[in-house]
């Protein structure tokens, strides 16, 4: 029997459904793993969509960083609801299958708010460097019209950029090993690592995709914080130096958080061969639930005019 025939008779041709494994090697404890995810979940989308709230309601506002913060809300919502729900039915329902065109959707839902995500903390440091150091000119530059072009180009760029990863996956990879992805949702490596076809094409673009997005923005936010805190540094009174800092604190505790577990997971799934795969999948998992939970807390906190006017609301809400 030829190399070819062997290959034909022991793998799949086109799949048309996935089986999702949750976390390999936790799979007896899956259940209760399920319920401090549910809990992150329910209270992520609460803080966020008190945020949102808060933000629409009240006219003082709607200023460029709070409205890049709403736009920051409303994707980590969409974002744990698009792994969150079929993650469950795995750990608590024993429903792996999942539909091939359905998992390459998720796959570029969840990848591309990821990059709207990256590009949003980047509008937000590009709105602090000029509000610190071009004060007087902050109001001319950011713009209502130039936040909505930002929105919409971080929008597109996103969609843009991962639509490939799934056209390559439906166009170049025919044969599968197997239709199980060792993963609890469908991430671009956890599916391409499936096929029993070269996939260094596959691999090269999604690295691509990246470091050319998380690359590109970590290296402009770097830039614009070296230059505020060069700006804030040089400011001759002690007062106006904590006031200048205060407002750029959220929006950096984001920012360490988003990245530091955004490259973390990024390079264990890829280069730690040595960690066990529970470990990976885990941080994959807490990547995508973590940021959504505490950065409505994180400015929630840090931001004046964001805590009054959701204590206000909610003594509302008692009162009546």
């Amino acid at each position: 029997m030829s190399a070819g025939m062997f290959q034909r008779n022991d793998t799949v041709f086109m799949p048309s459904v996935l089986r999702l494994t949750g976390i390999p090697g936790l799979e007896p404890v899956q259940a209760w793993i399920g319920i401090p995810f549910c809990a992150m979940y329910v209270l992520a989308l609460f803080g966020n969509s008190l945020l949102l709230v808060a933000i629409k309601s009240e006219r003082s506002l709607h200023e460029p960083m709070c409205l890049f913060l709403a736009m920051l809300g409303a994707t980590d919502v969409m974002l744990s609801t698009c792994i969150l729900p079929k993650m469950l039915g795995i750990f608590w329902f024993h429903s792996p299958e999942i539909d091939f065109d359905a998992c390459l959707f998720q796959m570029w839902l969840i990848h591309s708010f990821q990059c709207i995500e990256s590009g949003v903390l980047l509008a937000m440091a590009l709105d602090r460097y000029v509000a610190i150091c071009d004060p007087l000119r902050h109001a001319a530059i950011f713009t209502p019209q130039l936040v909505t072009r930002i929105g919409v180009a971080v929008t597109l760029r996103a969609a843009l950029l991962v639509a490939p990863c799934l056209i390559l996956i439906k166009c170049r990879l025919k044969h599968y090993r197997t239709t199980v992805v060792s993963h609890s949702y469908c991430e671009h490596m956890a599916v391409v690592k499936l096929a029993a076809e070269d996939v260094r094409i596959n691999k090269i673009y999604g690295l691509f995709v990246a470091f050319i997005v998380l690359g590109f923005d970590i290296i402009f936010i770097t830039l614009s914080y070296i230059r505020i805190f060069v700006t804030v540094f040089s400011l001759p009174q002690r007062e106006a130096r904590l006031k200048a800092f205060n407002t750029c604190v959220a929006h950096i505790c984001v920012f360490l958080e988003f990245y530091l577990l955004a490259f973390f997971s990024f390079f264990t799934h890829r280069f730690g061969f040595h960690i066990p795969p529970y470990v990976h999948i885990l941080l994959s998992n807490l990547y995508l639930l973590v940021p959504p939970l505490l950065n409505p807390v994180v400015y929630g906190v840090k931001t004046k005019q964001i805590r009054d006017r959701v204590s206000r609301m909610l003594r509302s809400v008692g009162a009546s």
